[in-house]
C-alpha cells in the first residue's frame, strides 16, 4: 500500500494535485489507517496517472469525470469536441501573437496603411507633431466606427494636404497650438477658414452628405474644442458668421 506521496511519485503529479483531485470528487479518497493516513493501491495509481493524461491533453476537470466512465465512441466523441476547442484555443493565441507583434508597429496597429500615410505625409510636410496626433486619434475613431469610409474619406484628405492654401492653413492651425482664446489672430484665422469654406462647396456642389453618424461628428467636434484652447471661440466666431459644427461644418444661413 502507498502513501499519498509515493501515489503521487508513481502517478508523476504533486500531492497537490492529489488533494485537488480528491476534491473534485475524480480520485476516490481512500479509508484511512490506524495511523491515521490514508492509503492507496495499484488501481489508484492507474486512475491517477488517466486523470493526470486526461488533464494534460487539455480536457476540462469538468468533463474528465465523464471521460473515466464513457464507452468506446462516447470516449472517442468527447476526445474529437475537446481537439476542437483546442484548435480553435490555438487559432485564437495565433492571433493574439501576431497582434503582440504589431505592437510595435505604432499607428500601423490602430489604423490602416492609407491613414498611416497621411500622416507621414503632414510630418514630411513639417506640420507639429501634436497636430498630427490630434488628427491621428480622430482617424481611430473613425476607423472604429466607420472602417469602409477611411478609404474613400482619406482620398479627400490626401489631396487636401496637397492643395498649398489648406496646407497652410493646417499650419497655422498648429502654430496656433498653446494660444489663449483671446489670441488677436483668430479672427484673421476664421476669415481664411470661411474662405477655404466658400471655395470647398463651389467644388464639392452635389457631393454626397457627410457619411457619418451625428453621435461621431458631436465626438470629433468634442475632441477639436478638447485640443485647442482657442477653439471654442473659433467656432463661436464662425457661429456669428453664419456656420456650424466643425467636423462636418456647414452654413445655417446664406452669406450676406
Amino acid at each position: 500500500m502507498l502513501t499519498i506521496s509515493q501515489l503521487a511519485s508513481y502517478a508523476g503529479v504533486t500531492v497537490r494535485a492529489v488533494r485537488h483531485y480528491h476534491a473534485k470528487e475524480l480520485l476516490p479518497e481512500p479509508e484511512r489507517d490506524s495511523s491515521g493516513y490514508r492509503r492507496y493501491d495499484a488501481a489508484a495509481v492507474v486512475e491517477l496517472i488517466r486523470i493526470r493524461t486526461l488533464a494534460e491533453a487539455g480536457v476540462p476537470l469538468a468533463r474528465v469525470r465523464e471521460l473515466l466512465t464513457a464507452g468506446e465512441a462516447e470516449f472517442a466523441a468527447a476526445v474529437e469536441a475537446v481537439d476542437r476547442r483546442l484548435r480553435a484555443e490555438i487559432r485564437d493565441r495565433q492571433r493574439h501573437r501576431a497582434r503582440v507583434a504589431q505592437l510595435t508597429a505604432g499607428e500601423s496597429l490602430v489604423l490602416p496603411p492609407v491613414a498611416v500615410a497621411y500622416l507621414d505625409r503632414m510630418r514630411e510636410l513639417g506640420f507639429p507633431e501634436r497636430l498630427v496626433e490630434i488628427e491621428r486619434d480622430s482617424w481611430i475613431l473613425i476607423a472604429a466606427q466607420v472602417p469602409e469610409q477611411v478609404e474613400p474619406m482619406m482620398a479627400i484628405k490626401h489631396r487636401q494636404l496637397e492643395d498649398p492654401t489648406l496646407r497652410r492653413l493646417y499650419l497655422d492651425i498648429g502654430e496656433l497650438a498653446d494660444c489663449g482664446p483671446d489670441d488677436p489672430r483668430l479672427p484673421e484665422l476664421a476669415d481664411r477658414v470661411e474662405v477655404f469654406l466658400a471655395q470647398a462647396a463651389a467644388v464639392s456642389a452635389g457631393a454626397e452628405e457627410q457619411p457619418i453618424s451625428e453621435e461621431l461628428v458631436a465626438l470629433l467636434d468634442a475632441a477639436f474644442v478638447q485640443s485647442f484652447p482657442w477653439a471654442a471661440r473659433l467656432l463661436q466666431i464662425l457661429q456669428r458668421r453664419g456656420y456650424t459644427g466643425w467636423t462636418d461644418i456647414h452654413r445655417t444661413c446664406p452669406p450676406a
